[in-house]
């Protein structure tokens, strides 16, 4: 009766491998999960930087306001009968010439 018991135990235990350590098992269907969940969000903030880059090109090709704007800030540009102060910041060191 014992060896009968020691049998069954071992059959269970081979039959519950495949379930928890196998190809398909428990284990690789959780690991895949959480590929999954990371790719998930990785496309997602992908989605977001998309939609916000595709907002400023539709904003360059259909309003100047954009154009202008972003000429102003990157390039330094002024229009035509404008004046242009530029204000120093006293308090950031590094900044004096002496």
């Amino acid at each position: 009766m014992r060896l009968l018991a020691v049998a069954l135990i071992v059959l269970i235990a081979l039959i519950q491998y495949p379930l928890w350590l196998g190809k398909g098992g428990w284990l690789r269907v959780w690991q895949l999960d959480r590929q999954v969940h990371a790719q998930r969000e990785t496309n997602d903030r992908l989605a977001a930087r998309n939609q916000a880059l595709a907002a400023e090109v539709r904003d360059l090709k259909e309003g100047y306001e954009a154009i202008e704007e972003r000429a102003r800030a990157e390039l330094g540009m002024i229009k035509k009968d404008e004046i242009f102060f530029q204000v120093l910041d006293p308090a950031l060191p590094g900044k004096r010439e002496k």
